[in-house]
């Protein structure tokens, strides 16, 4: 019973991993690139001339 519990958790493990490090690392690398930097930092606004159309 200890071989195969300690397999299965060995397969679930790696399953879960599998999983879930393409969704953290498309998170945490294309979501700062396409916000222009990271949800912390400051950033400066720039000056938007309101005779434009915002689109």
């Amino acid at each position: 019973m200890q071989t195969s519990l300690n397999l299965f958790i060995r397969q679930y493990v790696g399953v879960v991993l599998a999983a879930l490090v393409p969704v953290v690392l498309v998170a945490f690398m294309s979501m700062p690139f396409t916000m222009g930097g990271h949800p912390g930092e400051m950033r400066v606004v720039a000056e938007v001339s309101t005779m434009q159309h915002p689109s």
